[in-house]
């Protein structure tokens, strides 16, 4: 691999030891990565800058560089430039931040520790990941609160839109959102088949191995005996599912267990879904206190619509929680699920209307959840 001409996507190795070398290899090989590797003898090593031996090998154009310890002094009058590692071995050296500050590394990365954090820089580089998907949870305060309805129809309106969408059934004892689809008998995986998955999982592999139905994908349960997927495979699918943008929807239990909480730290906004009755809004207080422990950011909508039903601002100062919003009971929709039509697949809807405000404000240009 050493003197092959430079490539997109390839990682360049920058170093001299070769057991470190082997290391780099080996977490490359683990990336899907094959990357260009750059070592000569010492003696003919001398400063690299944007015209010695580092740009020729692809110092400038590599996506990702890995220097390592040894040839910190090698590259430190190379061009600063973004992408760049410094790793090694020993964990106890006091000078290797100086030596990160000196070639501009964006991380100081040591063995065998941070192998799985490298593994994830280079497959991310594979993939051409950028920025990550905006991940939104839907959990209901109450039962029967509507919360896989509004999460199927977020992921409608979404995909709908244009945006790369994929819907994730949280809930093993749900019906499955698949058939709330009405793709119970599509063809893919469901989470069953990634219960024996170890380390990380690819982002495109993920996306195409999951049943597409109306534009978008969908991680279901299916209707078998119930299968445990470890807490450590619900984390590395869930991070897949984002790695490669656009908008992942996630349907919550009321629970939260060591799986769901797996899930809630990697959403950026969860919106739970309370009727506007005080029964409802006391239930939703015990969910909230659960889910607060681990998500970040947590809004409340308000199913209303009901005669005597409290107002939704009420509701959210209740709960001590930001008010994402209304959405009416929609008369017909159960029939119509039932008949095969998605929720939020008709777009002059209160539901649908929510949503795409939802969307609107939430996938502004900076990507960002306002409040």
């Amino acid at each position: 691999m050493a003197g092959s001409a430079p490539g997109g996507g390839r990682p360049l190795i920058i170093t001299e030891d070769p057991l470190l070398l082997d290391d780099l290899l080996r977490l490359c090989a683990a990336a899907g990565a094959e990357p260009h590797v750059h070592h000569a003898p010492p003696e003919r090593s001398g400063a690299v800058g944007a015209g010695g031996e580092a740009g020729n090998a692809g110092w400038d154009c590599a996506p990702l560089v890995l220097v390592g310890d040894d040839a910190a002094r090698r590259v430190r009058g190379a061009p600063r430039r973004a992408g760049v590692l410094l790793v090694g071995r020993d964990l106890d050296d006091p000078h290797v931040w100086q030596r990160a500050v000196e070639i501009g590394a964006e991380e100081v990365l040591r063995l065998p520790d941070a192998e799985s954090r490298l593994v994830d820089r280079i497959a991310d580089v594979v993939e051409g990941a950028g920025r990550p998907a905006l991940a939104v949870g839907v959990i209901g305060g109450s039962g029967g609160a509507g919360a896989s309805t509004l999460a199927c129809a977020l992921a409608v309106r979404a995909a709908r839109a244009g945006e790369r969408t994929i819907l994730i059934d949280g809930d093993p004892l749900g019906g499955g959102m698949d058939v709330l689809l009405g793709g119970e008998n599509a063809e893919g995986l469901r989470w069953p088949d990634f219960a024996a998955s170890r380390g990380r999982v690819g982002a495109g592999a993920l996306e195409e191995s999951l049943p597409e139905l109306h534009d978008l994908r969908v991680l279901s349960w299916d209707r078998g005996d119930r299968v445990v997927v470890p807490p450590a495979a619900i984390r590395s699918v869930v991070a897949a599912a984002r790695r490669r943008g656009g908008v992942v929807v996630v349907d919550l239990p009321r629970r939260v267990d060591e799986p769901v909480a797996e899930v809630l730290a990697q959403l950026d906004l969860v919106l739970m879904v309370v009727p506007g009755e005080l029964r409802s809004v006391a239930a939703a207080g015990r969910v909230a206190a659960g889910v607060r422990m681990v998500a970040r950011d947590v809004r409340v909508v308000v199913r209303g619509g009901r005669p005597g039903g409290l107002e939704p601002e009420s509701v959210a100062g209740l709960l001590g929680a930001p008010l994402a919003g209304e959405v009416p009971v929609e008369l017909g929709l159960p029939g119509r699920v039932a008949e095969g039509e998605p929720p939020g697949t008709q777009s002059k809807s209160a539901l649908a209307r929510f949503c795409d405000g939802f969307w609107q404000r939430a996938l502004g240009s900076a990507q960002g959840v306002p409040a």
